[in-house]
């Protein structure tokens, strides 16, 4: 990394008689002229709307832009047809939830065993096609990290659909296979069109395709529908410690969804780099960020999936893919078929298919697939996909070493520019750290005082669900104005410190002469202060091996490289003069293709995760999901707009700048506080759980008995909207009734004992039995019977009948009828609906 010396020369520029400008009676330099700056406010103006529609172009093309739909006839014998994946998904989406347990789950399983024979029967001459219908016995999963940490749970009677494929002529390579995975269960709310049907009906296709293909194959390829994945990853679980072709499994594909529809991308890449690298090299629209895999396994993604079963039960490694758009809907009412982008399943088809021909003609794949336990984190691959197709893959060794020695050059070049400084070089250098130090302080503050403003005014204190756009002008306004608030700041104490140094220095320079070099080498040092917060971001991603450290490299190298190829100097006795426009847009060309459209396509899913934000409603303030955007949208700001906003100071672009960001904060509240944007819409609706609760004084049939209808959110904000709807029921809302699901508790919610507090029959009580306990072999074994006996619908019938008039609506119905909690039975689980209801954040 060359950065030159002018300027970072001791962070002093030398102001001598050789190299003072010309005298006052020459015609003066533009920048010279009374003081006045060179750069009008137009020209600063333009490259703030270059960069941000750069920043949305390659948002655009990296997660919008999506393939044509194929038919069968366009797609041929031996291709990927969106059209007939989609019948596959069509036939799901008309049964409704279909979750672990219920008769539209058998139908859904029968279907795609029947589509399985069909295949088949179809498949190409030398290919053999196995089916089998599963049934997993009753068992026990249990994972030590994750969502379900410290969990045990129990499944039993679950039914898988399994094929394989393998060349009908090549009986060896039924040791060696490739397991492609997705569950046909949905929540118990959700049709599930994104999750995840969407993956059934590609995978139903592939397995079509793939029949026509295996004759050349060297390797087996599995295909497994389970269920019970909403239930705890209980069909993954049973599948890899059961099945009996699970010992020939080499590495796995888990298809997944966050969503619906939109590009399918890699979010984790596993242990060994010969899959992702073998994707990158074969697919048609390569999608995959490494940062999406640390932000799930840092734990900020509160979900799991299938892969973690089959990489901590299993040992295996491979690939995980999800659907991320409108990640606000999902394991909602409106995870519908009518949302499926047009082109999805088609990304996805493609790139699978041509990945699964190629690792399943690859030789030797049980060699591929070891890694030295010792070598596993530094030949984990890092990965991120260019524009939607063009996928960098290189291994974490390679990193390490490029980070060490941009880190080494950047140490030594500034150690050396401080030493020649000196005393001066050391103060400059401090008050540019500083200014840095101001930008993030101020940003913050402004963003996280509107974060409190929000729910004073509006009745959602996330009123930006449906309109995440809104984001820009609520958050982002007042982080950019923030921002160079603070830089500003920095800029007057870097202006008056050299002042006072540079009068000393050369007294005999022309008072207008010597404040234009000040204020041009004080641009010059805000701009090379963002160098210094990307080295720090480089050198902790680096120390802690964070895969997503290639961001702050290339924000880093790329502005670096632009200024010293661009600004520097190797003389001295250069005056300062006013930054490029050429170099800022030589700087940040790289680091926006690079990385822009995924923090753009970041924000939106953290937007969609703060619907479910509250695993225990009510526990979290109101205004924490806000806080939360507003920091990571001041962050983006800080880091991304370090250099562009340098350019601001000697121009007349302050005073429109600051009151255009006022003006589009003042219209975001507006809107927010008058409601002209809803916070929820038909198809972004808030999910509201309803339940029944009994509640007993015993565990005896003879115990008195009485109940209440419960309303609570995982989205936080209060019910006050949904309860106007349902004025009819008595609802009474409020903290003051703290309820306990043994699971999670609700703190905030409304009840309601209206025609639901008497009139039970004793043989209506819902009881709880414990049929044996017992201590064997150091292990206690407990068995209990839940008989919940009788099921109010009626009343809950009711509710759901006058939500339908409510524009929020009342989705996610959860009907759990007389979930019973036994208060003397000291911890022991009497709800298991309850734990069925609430396991519903893995993906």
């Amino acid at each position: 990394m060359q950065l030159g010396s002018s300027g970072l020369q001791c962070w002093m520029p030398r102001i001598t008689e050789a190299s003072k400008p010309p005298a006052s009676d020459e015609t003066p330099r533009p920048t010279e002229q009374g003081g006045k700056p060179a750069r009008s406010a137009f020209l600063w103006v333009a490259l703030f709307v270059l960069f941000l529609n750069s920043s949305w172009a390659v948002y655009h093309f990296q997660f919008e832009s999506l393939p044509s739909p194929l038919d069968a006839e366009q797609a041929g014998k031996r291709g990927f047809s969106e059209v007939s994946a989609l019948e596959h998904v069509k036939y799901l989406t008309k049964l409704g939830p279909h979750p672990v347990g219920s008769d539209a789950l058998e139908l859904a399983v029968q279907y795609v065993f029947a589509a399985a024979e069909k295949i088949q029967k179809t498949a190409h001459w030398e290919v053999d096609v196995q089916v089998d219908l599963f049934r997993a016995e009753t068992a026990a999963n249990h994972l030590s990290k994750g969502l379900f940490k410290g969990k045990t749970l129990v499944y039993s009677d679950l039914k898988h659909v399994v094929l394989r494929i393998l060349p009908k002529y090549l009986p060896e390579a039924e040791d060696n296979a490739i397991l492609v995975s997705s569950h046909i269960d949905t929540v118990f709310s959700s049709q599930g069109a994104g999750d995840c049907s969407s993956c059934v009906g590609v995978m139903v296709e592939l397995a079509r395709g793939i029949s026509q293909w295996a004759h050349g194959f060297k390797n087996g390829v599995i295909f497994l529908f389970n269920t019970g994945e909403e239930e705890g990853l209980n069909g993954a679980h049973s599948f890899i410690t059961q099945h009996p072709w699970r010992s020939t499994i080499r590495f796995v594909v888990d298809l997944e969804a966050m969503g619906i529809g939109g590009k399918s991308s890699v979010f984790q890449g596993g242990s060994v780099p010969w899959a992702i690298e073998t994707y990158a090299k074969v697919s048609k629209y390569p999608s995959g960020l490494v940062i999406a895999q640390d932000l799930f396994h840092s734990g900020a993604i509160q979900s799991a999936t299938d892969f973690q079963v089959y990489e901590e039960v299993g040992g295996l490694s491979g690939l995980d893919f999800a659907y991320t758009d409108a990640t606000a809907i999902y394991h909602t009412k409106n995870d519908k078929l009518k949302l499926l982008k047009p082109g999805s399943l088609q990304h996805l088809g493609e790139n699978m298919l041509a990945f699964l021909i190629q690792s399943a003609m690859s030789t030797n794949l049980q060699n591929k697939m070891e890694v030295k336990k010792d070598d596993i984190v530094q030949s984990q691959s890092i990965f991120f996909d260019i524009l939607g197709t063009y996928m960098v893959v290189y291994s974490q060794r390679l990193a390490t070493m490029l980070h060490n020695s941009v880190i080494l050059q950047s140490l030594l070049i500034w150690t050396t520019s401080l030493i020649m400084g000196g005393y001066h070089g050391a103060m400059t250098f401090g008050l540019s750290c500083f200014s840095i130090l101001l930008m993030w302080i101020c940003s913050l503050s402004l963003s996280i005082m509107v974060s409190f403003l929000i729910p004073l005014i509006s009745t959602s204190p996330v009123p930006y669900i449906a309109n995440p756009w809104l984001v820009i002008g609520l958050f982002g306004a007042p982080a950019v104005l923030g921002a160079l608030t603070g830089q500003h700041l920095g800029f007057l104490c870097i202006n008056r410190y050299l002042r006072s140094t540079f009068s000393k220095r050369a007294p005999t320079v022309a008072s207008n002469t010597l404040e234009n070099l000040i204020k041009l080498e004080t641009e010059r040092c805000l701009f090379k202060a963002g160098f210094i917060q990307w080295l720090i971001i480089l050198i902790i991603g680096n120390f802690y091996k964070v895969g997503s450290s290639f961001v702050a490299l290339v924000w880093l190298v790329s502005p670096a490289f632009a200024y010293g190829l661009m600004e520097a100097t190797l003389s001295p006795l250069r005056s300062p003069k006013q930054l490029k426009i050429v170099t800022l847009i030589l700087g940040l060309a790289m680091p926006i293709l690079f990385s822009s459209g995924m923090m753009i396509r970041l924000v939106g899913i953290l937007v969609g995760i703060i619907v479910r934000s509250e695993r225990n409603p009510g526990s979290r303030p109101e205004w924490l999901g806000n806080v939360i955007v507003a920091v990571f949208v001041s962050a983006i700001v800080c880091l991304m707009l370090v250099y562009l906003l340098s350019y601001i100071h000697l121009s007349g672009a302050k005073g429109p700048m600051i009151l255009s960001m006022l003006m589009l904060l003042a219209l975001a509240l507006a809107a927010v506080s008058t409601g002209v944007l809803p916070t929820f819409t038909e198809d972004i609706s808030r999910a509201v759980n309803v339940v029944h609760v009994v509640e007993t004084k015993g565990n005896s049939e003879n115990e008195d008995a009485s109940s209440f209808i419960s309303l609570f959110s995982l989205t936080p904000g209060k019910l006050t909207e949904e309860v106007k709807n349902l004025k009819d029921e008595e609802f009474t809302c409020g903290r003051t009734k703290t309820i306990d699901f043994v699971s999670f508790t609700v703190k905030y919610g409304c009840w309601s004992s209206k025609d639901s507090g008497s009139g039970w029959s004793k043989s209506d009580i819902p009881i709880v039995h414990v049929e044996h306990d017992s201590i064997a072999s150091g292990a206690r074994k407990t068995g209990i019977f839940i008989d919940t006996k009788f099921q109010n619908a009626g009343r809950l019938q009711s509710i759901e009948k006058k939500s339908e008039t409510s524009h929020l609506k009342l989705t996610q119905k959860n009907w759990y009828h007389s979930a019973t909690r036994a208060r003397s039975m000291d911890g022991i689980l009497s709800s298991f609906l309850v734990e069925r209801i609430l396991r519903q954040n893995s993906i």
